[in-house]
């Protein structure tokens, strides 16, 4: 089962703006960045486009 808080790469908190009812009427960290396509390839079909990954896994500086 899939919790859109958690990265579907590590399993860690992905920082989701979107998935917490308290902050989802802001703007994910996620739309203010650059992910390299690839990462996301390397997901299985079934984890995709699910929930955010975690800044570590998306391979970028977090600046939260």
């Amino acid at each position: 089962m899939n919790k859109p808080e958690f990265c579907p790469a590590c399993g860690a908190s992905n920082d989701c703006t979107l998935a917490d009812p308290r902050t989802a009427d802001r703007a994910c960290w996620c739309y203010g960045v650059s992910i390299d396509p690839a990462v996301l390839e390397a997901l299985p079909p079934e984890l995709r486009d699910k929930s955010c990954l975690c800044p570590r896994c998306a391979q970028v500086d977090s600046q939260l």
